[in-house]
This record gives structure tokens, sequence and C-alpha cells, in this order.
């Protein structure tokens, strides 16, 4: 049977809404935390750093990560330092480009060297993975996160892309790779089985997890009954004879 607890992978809750992440906290299936400034506006963050030690103050010290949102390097630089001073499980987000394209790994090469937790972000290539793990320190951890939910959303299978970039990472083993953006809970039994070590999930898709090996004749019979019941409550009706 199809089960979560037999997993190797570890699932991270990724939101910025204080209650969700409040209720995450208490769950122990969840072993951290990641953000990123879109969520913080879709859930009206004003305070960025006043939000990151609300959010802080409950995830206790399990691993969350906060983004720089600087687009040059000089000022994401300041702000990842910032950042990395809020506490010691916190992970510096910083995306492997600038919105000009530049590559972000000089950057990325100077936090690692200097002990600074980084999370790489926004990531879809393999050569980038590649820069990535060249510039990380083997000395300082460091998370790798790979939009393998993305890379789907572009009719590519991410599996194969997922396996070559843990084959990659391999040399630095203080580097997690996670698979970002997932969009259904096989891509948690697929991350898990590429090897992954961490995932990434939204609140809704962690919200499916509760249908986990659920029989699939049961499942049938109850979609068959929503269906009735939508059109029953909507009130349709086709003239038969």
């Amino acid at each position: 049977m199809v089960s979560v607890s037999g997993l190797s992978i570890a699932i991270y809750a990724d939101g910025a809404d204080l209650g969700t992440i409040a209720v995450r906290a208490k769950d122990p299936l969840i072993k951290g935390f990641t953000t990123n400034p879109t969520l913080m506006r879709k859930s009206g963050v004003q305070d960025y750093e006043r939000f990151a030690k609300d959010a802080l103050a409950l995830v206790g010290n399990r691993s969350i990560s906060f983004e720089v949102f600087a687009d040059d390097f000089p000022t994401m630089e300041k702000q990842a330092r910032r950042i990395a001073s809020w506490g010691n499980n916190v992970s510096v987000k910083i995306p492997i480009t600038n919105t000009k394209g530049e590559s972000a790994t000089s950057l990325i090469r100077m936090l690692s060297a200097d002990g600074v937790s980084v999370n790489v972000t926004a990531i879809m290539t393999e050569a980038q993975v590649e820069a990535v793990t060249d510039a990380l320190s083997p000395d300082t951890s460091a998370i790798v996160s790979v939009f393998a939910g993305r890379i789907a959303d572009t009719g590519r299978d991410p599996v194969p892309v997922m396996q070559r970039c843990k084959d990659i990472l391999s040399g630095k083993p203080k580097a997690q790779l996670l698979w970002a953006s997932p969009r259904e809970v096989l891509n948690l039994f697929q991350a898990d089985a590429v090897g992954c070590e961490i995932i990434t999930m939204t609140d809704d898709l962690l919200k499916k997890l509760a249908g986990t090996g659920k029989n699939l004749d049961t499942f049938s019979l109850e979609t068959v009954k929503m269906f009735f019941d939508d059109a029953t409550s909507a009130g349709y009706d086709i003239a038969v004879d």
C-alpha cells in the first residue's frame, strides 16, 4: 500500500500565511518551511522582517527559508547577510539569476564560503545546477531548489532531470536537492525515488496527503456521488419520455 510514512524525503511546508504556518508547525510530518516574496504578497505581508520574526517564533528550530528581493548583487548580499542573522535555522534564498539574467553564482560562492546557508532558487536546468555545485563550499550546508513542477509545465518529464541534478550534486554532500513547485501528490513519491532530500509543498497539496493509498473503488464511488449530488443541487433537468 502506498504510504508517506516509509519515505526518506523531508517534507517542507511552502507558504507565508502565519496561521497556516502555526498549524503546520504542530505537524510532526513537516520538517521545515519555505517562503518567497510572491507568497508573502499573496498573504498580505506588509513588513518583511516582522513577518520573518513571527514565522521564526512559530517554527522552533526547524529549517525555514527567506528570500532576498534586491536585483543588484551588492544589495542582495547585504540582504542575505541580514536574513542569515535572524537564526541558525535560516537558509537565505538566492535566485539563480537577477532579472537581467546575470548569474548569481559569484554571490553564492561568496556567501557559502562565509558560512551562510543558501537556498538557491528558481533553478530549471542542469547547467544551472552544475554552476551552483561549483560555487558551493563543501563545508557549508545548502539547498538547491530545482523547480520540477515548472519543468513539467513545459511538457518535459522532470524525473530524469532531477536524477541528473542529484548526480551533479553528489560531490557536495552538504548540499540538499529540493523538488520545488510540485503539482500533485505523486511528485512526493517521485522526488523520494530520485533521492531528493527535500520537497516543499503548498498547504493545498499537503491536505491531499490524507488521500494517499486510498482505495480506488471507494474513490470512484465518491466521485460518482459527487457528480450526482452536484447535478441534483443545481436542479438540472433533461426532458425524457
